[in-house]
């Protein structure tokens, strides 16, 4: 037992926060504010302070959990609930069934270690176990296996006739409804988020959320946001330290003034907030010296904070048509931190120059005090290009890219035409268009420049040795490869897989292309082949910008990559700031903390799951608008390509607007039709009809749910009539009764041949 510390707190039996987290660690039972008052001899008003202490001490992240069991930030309880998510080698590994970390990190994994008299565990499994850190890893001992239980999940609510109420999932991939147990006040028709009210799946659900009218605007988003778990509220804690942050003035001793620059902002027309903005003077020998300034964001968010913890657990900002759910809360993300016209800001400038031939041959990083000349959008940064109404910084811009984009054609990296879906609302939040974005050359003309900056910040890094948060794309596997040569061979193209492969190949075979449906093909099975991005501290380059080293830097009012990009600018190159005035109550640092460090991988992990989290959202809003747009236009035929091929039909897209759909086989004619996993087609028997992925065709628009975002396809011949059947199916031979190993009939339980079950008793063998 210790002695009872010395201590600046008030009362003299308080232990110290390092304390606290050693008994907590070494602690063989469940930690509790009981257990630690009992350890220290806690007495009266010294337990009243204690219960200030441990909330200051998970307000900092140091302890995580519940009064009655704390564990250190980052750990896991002693004893808790865990769900078994992989068998590796015969060996279960489990993750806590609930974790919520304040700083986002993924789920521990605990490698679980079964008894001989236990059932084996599978995936999916849940069990109570006692932990314990061992090494560098966790180790999981089973104390008993929990029933299965499923998450909240959403619906529609909808009244039978005898006044039951059923949950309508809204997840196209549930099929069916669940009974409701208790509505909890929601009515027939209104969205709802619901639990189940039992460990039986037969104890139905119970409502624990009205959301509202389904089909009303701003609810597509609304389910998204539920569907994924994603967070889109600020705690007081927060939103107090991001007013405090936004206060912060800005020092003239330690930053560059660079107001006099005529630097620009170009977003889309319906941007949020500004974070980048770019600059470009000629050097008189055919190169350019250029700017690119960027939100300083590192500056009011610091290492270890609140702000930085929920920062961090959210990783990037998810963009709705409607919405956006910010990474960081408006007083920064749409203020503080924006770059807007005529107002001074706190920027990071990459400072470049670029060479005749398009290449960065000189950089240097600097904060600085930046004043944004003109927020323009690209539609009209394009017009002005266009019509001659330019002034000279738009046309230094334009000619810089031209420079800029010499040495990417040189370096020739991945081209794929892949439109973007834009969803137009109305003053009161309904669909007024769906269009695909045009790609301008306005467009382009941003992208290289971000480019060129993402780069000059990671080679900045690598220079001094400084950790770097790299984007990652590596090549496609042989696996995909082989995959795609096999494609290629199906469809009369080669390749050929001893030669490296690399993006270039790739844009020639698709370049060689003449008919635009091919080239769709092409272009989807070479997208299917590439890896998925990720963010990672060990540099295996981007395959598909063609890049040896590659950061994200540009965007850290909604991307926390960027942000711990900037840190690590700021610690290597000597720019951190004066401490912020003590009333603020913010962290002093700036910089790279040394937590960052330590935890470079598991926080790129995570922000690389949220990056994904946030892809797979806003797709599935925008095609919950689209069912909703083309739910008024059901029956009308469409041009569709093909975008995959299963046994049961083929999925298609209507070109130029989105939303995939299927088209049953059944609905394809009473011909058999065989599916060619290798060809990605279906192939009828008796024609030879084939259905191949990026193939263009005419298709019937026969269902269209806004609530799952499903479509459904029929298929039309030349005038746009229903497919004729082509002849019956052929009649497949029959099987016969079933035997077993001995040769004799199998019986079942009604006395009929092949029935699998076996001599009435009902159990499978």
């Amino acid at each position: 037992m210790p002695s009872r510390p010395k201590n600046p707190h008030k009362f003299v039996g308080l232990p110290s926060k390092e304390q606290v987290l050693d008994f907590v660690k070494s602690s063989e039972t469940t930690v509790g504010k009981r257990e630690i008052a009992k350890h220290f001899r806690l007495k009266g008003q010294e337990k009243i302070a204690l219960k200030a202490l441990l909330k200051d001490m998970a307000e900092e992240g140091l302890i995580d959990g519940k009064k009655s069991a704390f564990h250190r930030m980052g750990g896991v309880p002693k004893v808790t609930v865990l769900r078994v998510v992989e068998i590796d080698e015969g060996e279960p590994v489990a993750i806590p069934e609930s974790w919520q970390p304040d700083d986002a990190t993924p789920p521990p994994r605990l490698r679980v270690i079964e008894k001989k008299k236990q059932s084996a565990l599978r995936v999916g499994d849940r069990i109570l176990a006692r932990t314990e850190e061992a090494g560098r890893g966790w180790l999981a001992h089973p104390m008993k296996k929990l029933p299965s239980q499923e998450g909240a999940m959403l619906g529609v609510i909808e009244i039978d006739r005898s006044g039951k109420g059923w949950l309508a999932p809204v997840d196209k991939k549930i099929r069916n409804a669940s009974p409701v147990s208790d509505l909890g006040g929601a009515e027939e028709g209104q969205l709802v988020l619901a639990e189940p009210a039992g460990r039986s799946p037969r104890s139905g659900v119970k409502v624990i959320e009205v959301l509202g009218d389904p089909l009303a605007p701003r609810s597509y988003s609304l389910i998204a946001i539920h569907k994924f778990g994603i967070p889109h509220t600020f705690s007081d804690l927060v939103l107090k330290e991001a007013s405090s942050a936004a206060r912060l003035t800005l020092s003239e001793e330690k930053r560059e003034d660079l107001r006099h620059i005529p630097i620009l902002a170009i977003d889309p027309a319906d941007a949020r907030d500004h974070d980048d903005a770019i600059y470009a003077a000629p050097d008189g020998k055919g190169g350019f010296n250029a700017l690119v300034a960027i939100a300083d964001v590192s500056y009011y968010v610091r290492p270890g904070g609140a702000l930085d913890r929920e920062a961090r657990r959210r990783g990037n900002s998810v963009y709705f048509p409607d919405r956006v759910v910010p990474m960081l809360p408006e007083v920064l993300s749409a203020d503080a931190c924006s770059l807007r016209q005529d107002e001074p800001r706190a920027a990071m400038v990459c400072h470049m120059h670029i060479s005749a031939d398009g290449l960065v041959s000189d950089w240097r990083f600097s904060r600085a005090i930046v004043k944004i000349a003109e927020n323009i959008a690209y539609e009209d940064a394009q017009a002005r290009i266009d019509t001659g109404k330019a002034d000279d910084n738009l046309k230094n811009l334009f000619a810089c890219w031209k420079v800029l984009e010499s040495a990417r054609s040189d370096r020739d990296p991945l081209e794929l035409e892949l439109p973007e879906r834009r969803v137009m609302l109305d003053e009161q939040g309904r669909i007024a268009e769906i269009a695909v974005r045009d790609r301008l050359d306005a467009h382009r003309v941003v992208e290289d420049f971000m480019i060129a900056a993402n780069v000059a910040a990671a080679k900045a890094l690598e220079a001094k040795a400084s950790p770097v948060v790299y984007r990652i794309h590596e090549p496609p596997t042989r696996e995909k490869l082989i995959a795609l040569k096999e494609y290629f061979d199906s469809i009369g193209k080669n390749l050929a897989l001893g030669q490296v492969v690399t993006p270039g190949l790739f844009n020639r075979m698709m370049k060689d292309i003449v008919d635009e449906g091919e080239k769709a093909l092409v272009m989807e099975a070479v997208l299917r082949s590439q890896t998925q991005a990720y963010y990672g501290p060990k540099n295996a380059g981007h395959f598909g910008l063609a890049l040896g080293s590659y950061a994200h830097f540009t965007s850290p009012i909604r991307r926390y990559a960027d942000l711990l990009v900037h840190r690590a600018l700021v610690e290597a190159y000597g720019l951190e700031q004066p401490k912020p005035d003590a009333k603020l109550d913010l962290p002093p640092k700036t910089g790279l903390s040394e937590q960052d460090r330590d935890d470079l991988t598991k926080i790129t992990d995570a922000i690389s799951i949220t990056e994904r989290r946030a892809m797979e959202a806003e797709r599935d809003t925008i095609d919950r608008y689209v069912a909703a747009w083309l739910s008024g236009r059901v029956g009308e035929v469409f041009d569709c390509r093909i975008t995959g091929v299963q046994k049961f039909g083929f999925f298609a897209t209507i070109v130029k607007l989105g939303g995939d759909g299927l088209v049953p086989v059944s609905s394809l004619g009473r011909e058999y039709f065989r599916h060619d996993e290798g060809a990605q087609a279906l192939i009828g028997e008796d024609s030879g009809q084939r259905y191949t992925v990026g193939d263009t065709l005419k298709l019937k628009l026969a269902e269209a749910n806004p609530l799952t975002g499903a479509l459904k396809f029929e298929p039309v011949d030349a005038d746009g009539q229903p497919i004729e059947p082509r002849g019956s199916r052929p009649q497949r031979k029959p099987r016969g009764p079933r035997k077993d190993r001995q040769g004799k009939h199998m019986v079942g339980k009604r006395g009929r041949p092949g029935n699998i079950r076996h001599q009435g008793r009902g159990k499978r063998k």
